[in-house]
């Protein structure tokens, strides 16, 4: 069952495209990771994905229903965005929490405030992942209490309080030094281990091949290589994949 497709997209800044005709779909349980160099059109492809930005042209598609659909070469998006938001759970490389709430706070309002869920089992949800994610007795921090890697952890835990079909990140670990972005892959590695759907773009080569069912390379706006890590990381066809891997020590 595909969790989300993208069809056809198309994305330009004034002159400048960004995304030429990208097609990609996501399976539910499937884990894809999404590499390549600076300025590729990655982070633009889930800003697309997450109507962080609008598509020119193109399909948005998630659990076979339509948020925006390809008309005369243009997207045209649904009227109403808004049960969209629920599907889907981002996070970013920069942390993005409120800096005036506390962790609890941060994880519980959304759900609160947007889902209408109780707050006490809010509460209670939310004191449970803190736990799983190695952060107990975190919850009445403030973010500037927390070191790099415990706050990308918080935002994924807030991302996983919305009970989200698709989990993408946006390179989640280029803010953080070599060990903490240990802590925060060990914890993506968890959630792949329990087949959340998820798309990661990432520089983290090995990591992207331990824990991908599959892999896109990107390049210049368009899908360049695309198959199983060890096709693509041990085998790739593409000679420009092969350029741009020949720089990580595998």
């Amino acid at each position: 069952m595909k969790v989300f497709e993208m069809k056809n997209v198309k994305k330009a800044f004034g002159e400048l495209e960004v995304l030429r005709d990208i097609s990609v779909s996501v399976e539910k349980g499937e884990v894809v990771s999404v590499i390549g160099p600076s300025g590729s059109g990655k982070s633009t492809l889930l800003r697309c994905a997450t109507l962080l930005e609008r598509m020119n042209g193109g399909d948005l598609i998630y659990d076979g229903a339509y948020v925006a659909k390809d008309v005369d070469g243009k997207s045209v998006y649904a009227k109403n965005l808004r049960p969209f938001y629920a599907k889907f759970g981002l996070v970013f490389q920069s942390y993005n929490l409120f800096p005036h709430y506390s962790v609890l706070k941060n994880i519980t309002d959304a759900p609160v405030s947007v889902l209408h869920r109780n707050p006490a089992e809010a509460k209670e949800e939310a004191l449970a992942l803190l736990q799983k994610m190695g952060l107990e007795g975190r919850e009445n921090a403030y973010p500037c209490q927390l070191s790099g890697g415990q706050q990308q952890r918080v935002s994924i835990v807030r991302a996983l309080a919305m009970h989200p079909d698709i989990l993408f990140f946006d390179e989640p670990t280029s803010a953080l030094d070599p060990e903490l972005t240990g802590e925060v892959l060990k914890v993506i590695k968890q959630l792949a281990d329990e087949h959340m759907t998820m798309v990661v773009v990432t520089h983290e080569m090995a990591f992207a091949r331990a824990i991908s069912d599959r892999v896109i390379f990107m390049d210049g706006g368009v899908i360049v290589e695309e198959g199983a890590p060890e096709d693509v990381f041990g085998n790739p066809k593409n000679e420009r994949t092969i350029q741009f891997l020949s720089n990580y020590r595998q």
